[in-house]
């Protein structure tokens, strides 16, 4: 997680933004029972998008911040 905060920092990301994607990227990491990133690919990534939209019924605001979280993860720092 270092890295993430690293990166966002470097980008001059606000620290609002460095929290929240941080938490997603965690939140995602424990969805998958703590799998490292690197092992997992778009299929998770959808799995994830979609418990969130079905089970935890989030607005589409936040399930694109989420997305957002996790491109940046997988673009900028993987």
């Amino acid at each position: 997680m270092e890295r993430v905060h690293a990166a966002l920092r470097a980008r001059h990301y606000s620290p609002r933004t460095e929290t929240a994607y941080a938490q997603w990227i965690l939140r995602f990491i424990r969805f998958h029972q703590k799998r490292h990133p690197a092992t997992m690919g778009v299929t998770e990534v959808n799995a994830f998008l979609s418990w969130l939209a079905v089970n935890r019924q989030v607005s589409a605001s936040t399930q694109t911040q989420a997305l957002s979280a996790l491109l940046f993860l997988y673009r900028q720092v993987l």
